[in-house]
């Protein structure tokens, strides 16, 4: 079907009102929305967990006797503003567009979302949300970053000025640990029992990074709440997959030769998946019967996606943006950056990993790649690099450890962070053009980074980031050679990796 002859004034906009008159190749939900009760609320309503675990739920909304498990999003910034008032206007609908390899994208319309609420300004409105009887789980994808993981041991960052903020004002938070804890409490004075606090970010132990961190907060504010989300609280954790890019304007344009006028579309890959630990305070969706996979322990699939897909796309990204590379798949099109990848996956990453029930792992690369290389997701190196502080110490950095006390090869891992030590030092490209830093630790990094010729380590004893593996000698001796070979050849890196591959013939 040919879709751009279809004039864009022609185009309706998405509501439940217009549901009816979406063209037929779109697949819609075909249940009654006005039945369906939020039985979920989801803290961080990005692309991700619309394009992931809403589709999970869309799909098994269709089933029948399912209509409890809606979705409440909550959105906790100002930033979330033009959001929240794009989902209101849209009654909470949105267009998926599931781009494939070969140009084939298949459109849905997610009806999952049945209410959202802009925190800033309805913060009693959240957390009644957050208490609400019928609220059986709070789902959470704050990123990396926001379970406030003070990387150096591990522990709650009591220093966070927004964390002090809400120990000394509980009834008006502004973090996802004080909204949390508001909820909670709620929920406890009114008798009401526990919930599921369902992690779905790219945490290695989401739940149990979750249930640490929170904890942690509440037992500073209230040990007697403390003791009763222990109690009454579960923390499943969790894996879950889909490459997901941000939005952009040809894909609100292509939706509207769709015939669909939707301010903000998704845009992912076929591929989806998502491991649980099956650890449920009130009962929990059957996911499973729409794809999901309920297991005992996630920790092996966990690992695995972190260390080969995460990382992956990591070490991509921060060569790939020295390199000039726009998006992923044009990384992967250069022969030296997919052999580099598939060296690294096999040589590094590959050796810290245990068996995986069910799980080929090397027919898991292999998809990786071919992940990476779809032409049409257009995943661009900058939203990959983003926030690099808080993926590439879980990522990349533990993987390096590990190897690092057994004596094995950590050389491709040191040269992506030498690249990265360069990358926020020079902020240039190899031709010369400027590399945006997007990182909550864009200042720390930078000034780290712009200690290396005066001191080599400059960068790796930003402990807040590294941690103390500049006390390891195996790393850091390769770390060494990477920098001073990256500085020689200012961001020239293609040459370096495919030295690299060459000594490892």
């Amino acid at each position: 079907m040919n879709v751009n002859k279809l004039p864009n004034e022609s185009a309706l906009t998405l509501s439940n009102q217009t549901l009816a008159q979406v063209p037929s190749f779109v697949d819609t939900p075909n249940y009654d929305r006005s039945a369906v009760e939020a039985g979920i609320v989801h803290i961080g309503v990005g692309g991700f967990h619309r394009a992931h675990q809403a589709v999970y739920c869309n799909e098994l909304l269709k089933l029948a006797n399912n209509n409890q498990w809606g979705i409440c999003g909550i959105g906790l910034f100002e930033a979330n503003r033009h959001l929240s008032q794009v989902l209101n206007q849209q009654d909470g609908l949105y267009t998926l567009l599931v781009r494939h390899p070969d140009g084939k994208v298949e459109h849905q319309i997610i009806g999952s979302l049945v209410e959202f609420i802009l925190a800033p300004g309805n913060k009693q409105q959240a957390i009644d949300k957050l208490a609400a009887a019928q609220t059986k789980i709070i789902s959470l994808t704050i990123t990396e970053g926001g379970y406030n993981v003070n990387p150096a041991d591990g522990t709650f960052n009591f220093e966070n000025p927004d964390v002090q903020h809400d120990l000394a004002h509980p009834a008006d938070p502004v973090t996802a640990f004080g909204y949390l804890a508001a909820g909670l409490k709620r929920r406890r004075d009114n008798n009401l029992p526990g919930v599921t606090i369902l992690s779905c970010d790219n945490v290695q132990h989401n739940g149990d990074v979750a249930k640490k961190m929170l904890l942690s907060f509440i037992q500073k504010l209230d040990a007697e709440l403390a003791q009763w989300v222990t109690e009454h609280v579960t923390f499943p954790n969790s894996m879950v997959d889909r490459i997901t890019p941000q939005t952009t304007g040809e894909d609100i344009q292509y939706v509207e030769q769709l015939g669909v006028a939707d301010e903000w579309p998704i845009t992912c890959e076929p591929f989806m998946q998502w491991v649980i630990e099956d650890k449920f305070a009130q009962g929990r969706p059957n996911w499973d019967l729409v794809g999901a996979q309920f297991v005992d322990n996630v920790s092996p699939y966990e690992k695995m996606k972190l260390r080969l897909l995460n990382a992956g796309h990591s070490v991509l990204g921060i060569l790939g943006a020295l390199e000039g590379f726009a998006t992923i798949n044009d990384c992967v099109a250069d022969a030296t950056f997919s052999q580099f990848l598939l060296a690294y996956l096999d040589k590094e990453a590959t050796a810290t990993l245990e068996p995986v029930p069910g799980i080929d792992l090397t027919e898991y690369k292999k998809t990786v790649l071919a992940r990476f290389a779809n032409p049409n997701i257009q995943d661009s190196v900058g939203r990959i690099c983003s926030e690099s502080s808080a993926k590439i110490p879980k990522f990349i950095l533990e993987a390096a450890v590990e190897n690092s006390q057994n004596k094995q090869n950590v050389t491709l891992a040191a040269l992506v962070i030498a690249a990265w030590c360069y990358t926020c030092d020079k902020q240039v490209d190899k031709l010369g053009n400027k590399i945006n830093i997007q990182d909550e630790m864009t200042a720390q990094l930078t000034l780290a980074a712009r200690g290396t010729n005066a001191d080599v380590l400059s960068f790796l004893k930003l402990t807040s980031v590294f941690g103390d593996i500049v006390k390891n000698d195996h790393f850091v001796n390769a770390y060494i050679q990477a920098v001073h070979d990256v500085y020689t050849a200012k961001a020239s890196v293609k040459a370096l990796m495919q030295n690299q591959l060459n000594h490892m013939e």
